[in-house]
């Protein structure tokens, strides 16, 4: 490999904001936060709105519509006049 064109690869923590979710892997995202890890070592931070951790697929809190009302509304709304 060329040196010098590549990103940084390093260690990173990737934390869901919206619960107390948070994994440590590897990428080359850029941050300007950090956080001090569970082995005493501090990595950067990036700060996540979902992940496996809060979302609905993963953790089986599915969210429910009122689809029928849904549909009466649109009916409603868009109804033809005689």
């Amino acid at each position: 490999m060329k040196k010098g064109i590549h990103p940084n690869y390093r260690p990173v923590v990737f934390q869901d904001a919206s619960c107390e979710f948070a994994i440590l892997t590897r990428s080359t995202v850029q941050t300007g936060d950090t956080i001090k890890w569970e082995d005493g070592n501090t990595y950067p931070l990036v700060k996540l709105e979902i992940s496996s951790g809060s979302h609905p697929f993963f953790t089986g809190k599915q969210k429910l519509l009122d689809t029928a009302g849904r549909v009466e509304k649109f009916n409603k709304k868009y109804a033809r006049t005689k």
